[in-house]
């Protein structure tokens, strides 16, 4: 394992080889932070596993407490309006591509009736997972809370489990999907993974960032977990926090990816 390059600018940084479950690189991994949207990974794992596929078609009506929660807190959103009507694959993607917390907060209405039921069931999958000692959640959404921490190693083992439930891996991996017109929206609505769409330009040949989720708030800085696949095929997952802008979490992930991926050590 090795120290994570100079060049790499966030606080917190981890670089992981899925297949082997071998951390290659770290800074400060095991360090308690905060989150932030990054949190939203952990939403919809919960949210999918608690569904089935013929779930997806059901339909939920956004209410004016979810709207007002949104409004009040200053959270980013997907758009959605109150009393409109939309379809739980629909609020998967909401809570993940736009990041948005109208998706989040609608998924934990639907899955567990509130918000506060629904964050019991996000700190039963941390007991299951093996984090439940330096994770602990508070919101499904990633406000700032002290009692909403995890460290980036298990953000990581998070993001894992997301990549092997079949529904989670392809709202993760998704770069825009588009929701039809409907009396709410005319013009219907495009939601769109900023993070994977931007990050693309930029990895070495070979590489390919197939799934990611950014966060921010003040007190972790700017945050991202992504994963990637590598020209060896293996599957690599990486997790910084603590840096001054989004541009600066995909400069510092393609240097991890370019830096441990084996074999691309040479353009770095």
């Amino acid at each position: 394992m090795k120290a994570v390059s100079e060049e790499v600018i966030s606080s917190n940084a981890i670089f992981i080889d899925l297949r082997k479950n071998e951390i290659l690189a770290q800074r400060a991994a095991r360090q308690v932070i905060d989150p932030a949207s990054m949190t939203k990974i952990l939403t919809v794992l919960v949210a999918a596993e608690a569904i089935d596929e013929a779930d997806l078609d059901d339909t939920f009506t956004m209410t004016r407490e979810i709207t007002d929660y949104c409004y009040r807190h200053d959270c980013s959103v997907a758009g959605f309006l109150k009393d409109e009507t939309v379809t739980v694959e629909q609020l998967l993607y909401a809570a993940i591509l736009p990041s948005g917390a109208d998706g989040a907060l609608g998924l934990a209405k639907y899955v567990a009736g509130d918000q506060d039921a629904f964050v019991a069931l996000m700190n039963e999958k941390a007991e299951a997972l093996g984090i439940a000692d330096t994770a602990k959640f508070a919101n499904c959404i990633g406000l700032y809370d002290e009692n909403n921490v995890c460290t980036l190693r298990d953000m990581a083992v998070i993001l894992a489990a997301v990549m092997e439930n079949d529904l989670c891996r392809r709202i993760v991996t998704t770069k825009i999907y588009e929701i039809p017109a409907s009396d709410a929206h005319p013009e219907g609505m495009v939601l769109s993974n900023w993070f994977l769409r931007k990050i693309e330009d930029h990895v070495p040949e070979g590489v390919e960032v197939i799934g990611g989720k950014t966060g921010f708030v003040d007190e972790s800085g700017s945050c991202a977990a992504s994963c990637a696949q590598g020209p060896d095929g293996r599957l690599y997952l990486c997790v910084t926090a603590d840096t001054f802008s989004s541009w600066r979490c995909i400069k510092d992930h393609v240097s991890l990816y370019t830096t441990y991926i084996p074999g691309l050590e040479h353009q770095a």
